[in-house]
């Protein structure tokens, strides 16, 4: 593999002498005879533990919240912290600026700066970006919080605040592991994408990545995207997700919204053209009923049931915690291969229809569907668009009302599939071999993760999902956090992770 030199790069530090002599003391030591123990790097990470939680603590405390307006000065003081940490760990940072975000009001803020650091310019070794992100979702005490959100509390195991699993957690877990891995020497030259907007759809960063695709993505070999949590338990690695097609119906009757009182039984009512028409989408047991809509999924071959088949995944614990009386499938391979490699249709809501508490009897004039369809490899947007819009089409006119109807793509993000034979796959399934002495699970996502697609079409790169998030960590949710267990064996599987990509 041949690579150009970069400009203005130093090269990797030497190893630290200190640490050196550590390692070869553990070497020497009973204890390192233990399995939990028998890897020195390992060891040091252990050893360094509190430090490492301190540092979530403090960076749980910024309230770097991307949708609240007032408080962008938080997250632009969180890129700042990130940024002078990784100096401190002698990477070589460009605070990459995306200009201002205007508001609806007219107002213009500044948008948070991308991260783009460097670490080693060794030709002769493999290169892999890393992406994390520094924004996190809303989040205040009154909304169910047991904890203060910015205030990292450990308990039972768990480490709890805003931003503990999604993402800083996760990142800070890469960013030990580097520090740790770069004391001895640097086994693969590491860059870092790091945003600030993720949470509210990363504004600016497709530009970004297509700006800089010949400069400092030019002599990258893999992507690592850390910001996904694991199916289980048991250590996960991400390789595919669904896209996801969202869509508008509207319906528009009468000038002005009309008195039940008045007008009842004597016009067609917008309301109830639109529950016919999203009726008319799905059936009880979640089947799509868009003619074609089944005709591009890729078919299910026998080698990716076996897939299915070794997952660790207990359908009674995800019954418990949902509150789900009785799911469509049943069986955890026919439950998973729904939630991750068929299409789905979920309503999500309805707009101009009256929603406040109490009673209002009025007939709206115009009200809004909202469905979304999650699509899976070989399904492509445009085709979903034209079967979704000829469809709804023609059952409207069946109904045989005057009102008007329009029908609206307005996202349509692609499915993400990956190739689980390429170099990085094999060599994270080796690191988590060797920290948690298991074979990692091979999973999808059910959602949507516009950026690994991105990075894929632009760059052509290998993209690979390595998160360390647990399956009950609720990163959008009250009560966000990231187990101490994870958060710390978690850095441990991205230092194996360098290492043994270095084999490659």
């Amino acid at each position: 593999m041949t690579r150009s030199p970069r400009q203005g790069l130093t090269h990797p530090a030497a190893p630290d002498i200190q640490l050196v002599l550590y390692i070869l003391s553990l070497l020497t030591s009973q204890a390192c005879l233990s399995p939990v123990t028998k890897d020195a790097l390992f060891q040091y990470i252990d050893d360094h533990q509190n430090e490492y939680i301190q540092r979530l603590k403090d960076w749980i405390a910024v309230e770097s919240d991307s949708s609240d307006p007032l408080k962008r000065n938080q997250v632009l003081h969180m890129m700042e912290v990130t940024k002078d940490y990784i100096l401190e760990l002698g990477g070589k940072v460009e605070m990459a600026d995306l200009g201002e975000q205007e508001f609806s009001s007219g107002t213009k803020l500044p948008l948070p700066p991308v991260i783009l650091a460097e670490f080693g310019n060794d030709t002769n070794k493999p290169t892999v970006c890393f992406y994390g992100h520094m924004d996190v979702q809303p989040a205040r005490k009154e909304d169910g919080w047991t904890t203060e959100p910015y205030t990292l509390i450990e308990k039972h195991g768990n480490l709890y605040g805003r931003g503990a699993s999604d993402d800083k957690g996760q990142v800070l877990a890469l960013l030990h592991a580097l520090e740790s891995v770069k004391k001895i020497g640097l086994p693969v030259n590491v860059k870092l994408l790091i945003e600030g907007m993720e949470e509210v759809g990363s504004n600016g960063l497709e530009q970004l990545v297509e700006e800089k695709k010949n400069t400092f993505f030019s002599n990258v070999d893999y992507i690592v995207v850390t910001d996904t949590p694991w199916l289980s338990k048991k250590p996960g690695i991400t390789y595919g997700a669904r896209g996801n097609c969202y869509f508008f119906i509207e319906v528009t009757g009468a000038r002005r919204d009309l008195h039940s009182g008045g007008f009842g039984g004597t016009v067609y009512e917008a309301m109830s053209d639109l529950i016919y028409l999203l009726g008319v989408l799905v059936d009880v047991n979640g089947d799509i009923l868009i003619p074609g809509i089944y005709d591009d999924v890729l078919p299910l071959s026998e080698k990716e049931k076996d897939l299915y088949r070794v997952l660790q995944f207990n359908l009674d614990e995800l019954q418990a915690d949902t509150g789900v009386q009785e799911f469509l499938h049943h069986g955890k391979e026919e439950l998973l291969m729904h939630r991750w490699r068929f299409p789905s249709l979920s309503i999500h809501g309805i707009e101009g229809a009256f929603s406040g508490s109490g009673t209002k009897t009025v007939i709206p004039a115009r009200v809004v569907g909202k469905f979304s369809i999650r699509q899976v490899p070989n399904m492509k947007p445009s085709v979903v668009e034209k079967q979704v819009s000829d469809y709804l089409e023609k059952k409207f006119l069946e109904r045989k009302s005057p009102n008007k109807m329009k029908v609206t793509m307005v996202i349509g993000a692609q499915p993400w599939l990956a190739n689980m034979s390429d170099p990085q796959y094999l060599a994270a399934r080796k690191a988590v071999e060797r920290v948690f002495n298991i074979d990692a699970d091979m999973i999808r996502a059910g959602g949507t993760i516009p950026i690994a697609k991105n990075f894929e079409d632009v760059l052509g790169k290998s993209v690979m999902l390595l998160g360390i998030g647990g399956p009950d960590d609720a990163p959008h949710g009250q009560n966000e956090k990231i187990s101490k267990y994870n958060y710390i064996e978690g850095t441990k599987l991205y230092a194996a992770f360098m290492q043994e990509l270095a084999a490659f």
